[in-house]
């Protein structure tokens, strides 16, 4: 599971960067004040950060916790933020997903990371 999560995280990375600078420059060029496009160039940058960490954690929990923070803080800023920018929602939403699953996996898995503490 934590593999599947990373490479869709690496993925969307790119994505939502691509819809994260439309949007940003939708912002500049209607003079708004929104921050809509750089709160999801921010979210994608933790989104990319978590994926790629929980890709190396191998049995580290403490990797794996890092990369919940990630996921959790990429959500928290997509939602404050997201303003216009309608699909922020979405790609935040994917993020707290993320983390309930990364959480499940180290509940699930307790005992894996027990013994590599040892």
């Amino acid at each position: 599971m934590k593999k599947v999560v990373g490479i869709i995280s690496i993925v969307l990375f790119f994505i939502v960067t691509f819809q994260s600078c439309a949007a940003g420059l939708g912002n500049a060029m209607s003079n708004s004040k929104e921050v809509s496009g750089s709160a999801g160039l921010i979210l994608s940058i933790c989104m990319l950060i978590g994926g790629i960490v929980v890709l190396v954690s191998k049995k580290h929990k403490g990797m794996v916790i890092t990369s919940i923070v990630f996921y959790v803080l990429g959500g928290v800023i997509g939602f404050a933020n997201a303003g216009t920018f309608s699909d922020l929602k979405i790609w935040s939403t994917l993020n707290l997903i993320f983390a309930a699953l990364l959480i499940f996996h180290l509940v699930k898995n307790k005992e894996l990371y027990l013994k590599e503490a040892e």
